[in-house]
């Protein structure tokens, strides 16, 4: 994966603003820089993005007032690390199978070592309304709270998609359909969901 280069507070907003710029088809010129994070001079402006070309963020266009560019590390793609199982529990294995571009997700400062994503299989989450072959987004942390749904790792490195219930102070698992059983062995969350994408 790629590393995430050092920006400062005003780095990261000029990049951002180029990012949603860009992802709405049209890049900004330097004035429009400026005046939506209101430096005083295209000067400033200027300084900004030879920061962000160093770091290997963006490029320009010489002669072209929409010339500036995202570069593929600019672009924030979260991998899709294998397929988890909203079924009977199975192995999920760290097998990179593309990527999930993170420009169309509202993710907020979330950044390439915070989230994973991996492909559904199965429908025992189909009540919640996560379906066999949709891309589930995960972000990593060893906690989560009653009613997440969460990825979880189970006995003999299985790993299953479920939602965390808590009953009498003790954690289980537990499937949206009714035709699935609860989970109650050992297990231990890797992280929670935050957001499901389907293609059409």
């Amino acid at each position: 994966m790629k590393e995430k280069p050092f920006l400062t507070p005003k780095q990261q907003k000029v990049l951002d603003f180029i990012r949603k710029r860009v992802g709405e088809r049209l890049p900004p010129t330097i004035r429009e820089i400026g005046e939506e994070l209101g430096f005083k001079s295209t000067g400033t402006v200027r300084d900004y993005l030879k920061a962000l070309m160093q770091k290997g963020l963006v490029k320009r266009m010489n002669n072209k007032s929409r010339g500036i560019e995202l570069t593929d590390r600019a672009t924030f793609k979260i991998p899709i690390i294998g397929t988890i199982n909203a079924g009977k529990p199975n192995l999920a294995y760290e097998e990179i199978q593309g990527y999930v571009d993170a420009d169309d997700l509202f993710l907020g400062r979330l950044g390439f070592d915070d989230v994973f994503a991996l492909r559904v299989k199965g429908d025992s989450m189909i009540d919640a309304g996560i379906l066999d072959g949709d891309i589930a987004i995960i972000k990593k942390r060893p906690s989560a709270d009653n009613n997440d749904v969460v990825a979880a790792l189970l006995e003999n490195n299985e790993v299953t998609l479920k939602r965390l219930r808590s009953k009498a102070g003790k954690f289980h698992l537990e499937a949206a359909n009714a035709n699935y059983a609860p989970i109650f062995e050992e297990f231990k969350v890797i992280g929670k969901l935050i957001t499901v994408i389907r293609k059409y």
